[in-house]
């Protein structure tokens, strides 16, 4: 695995997360860092057939866009040399052959700004995924969102807990895509209801 032996040198290796992984990781890390790269959009234009949907109701997720003028914020966990192995062989599974997605190197600039740049892996999916749904409206995506469900949970969940993740972490950022199908879904639910459809997915 080239990502091992490239870690090895270092005797670490950064794992940046922009979606799921930057509230639910499921694997042993040293630190995290929030911070962002640039060069790439977040668009939910990803299917999930698996995690937060299925196969008769694909859930919308994730994934990156290459973007010269755009930067997306999210979070790099270093990952100690004791414990790479174990979880390069759980995101391949999660990610890869559950997610269909492949990994990159990039730049992850950490919001402190007393802290270095570095190099992080991160897991993307292209369109010429089997999977891959591409471009929608925002209520298109809302609605699919609404609707979908998989092993891991609610496909709303997701959506909150991202958005939840901006808010709190980098309230600077003002992440227009995702914010838009946040209020779209909003619309679609009676006052309150939501919130209920948000826990029952917990």
């Amino acid at each position: 695995m080239k990502l091992l032996d490239m870690a090895h040198e270092k005797n670490s290796l950064w794992i940046f997360g922009y979606g799921s992984l930057v509230w639910k990781p499921d694997f042993a890390y040293k630190r995290r860092k929030v911070g962002y790269i640039k060069g790439y959009k977040r668009r939910f234009w990803h299917g999930d057939d698996f995690h937060r949907g299925d196969k008769e109701k694909p859930g919308r997720v994730a994934t990156l866009v290459e973007d010269e003028e755009a930067c997306t914020w999210g979070v790099a966990y270093e990952v100690s040399q004791s414990h790479m192995e174990e979880s390069l062989q759980y995101l391949n599974v999660r990610e890869v052959m559950l997610g269909g997605y492949v990994t990159e190197i990039v730049e992850f600039v950490p919001k402190e700004k007393s802290h270095t740049p570095l190099l992080a892996v991160v897991y993307i999916a292209t369109s010429d995924n089997p999977i891959y749904l591409g471009p929608a409206s925002d209520v298109e995506i809302a609605a699919q969102i609404s609707i979908s469900s998989g092993k891991t949970g609610h496909n709303i969940e997701y959506l909150l807990r991202l958005a939840e993740f901006m808010r709190l972490c980098c309230p600077e950022v003002e992440d227009e895509h995702l914010f838009s199908i946040e209020a779209a879904l909003l619309k679609i639910f009676p006052h309150g209801e939501i919130t209920l459809s948000a826990h029952k997915a917990l």
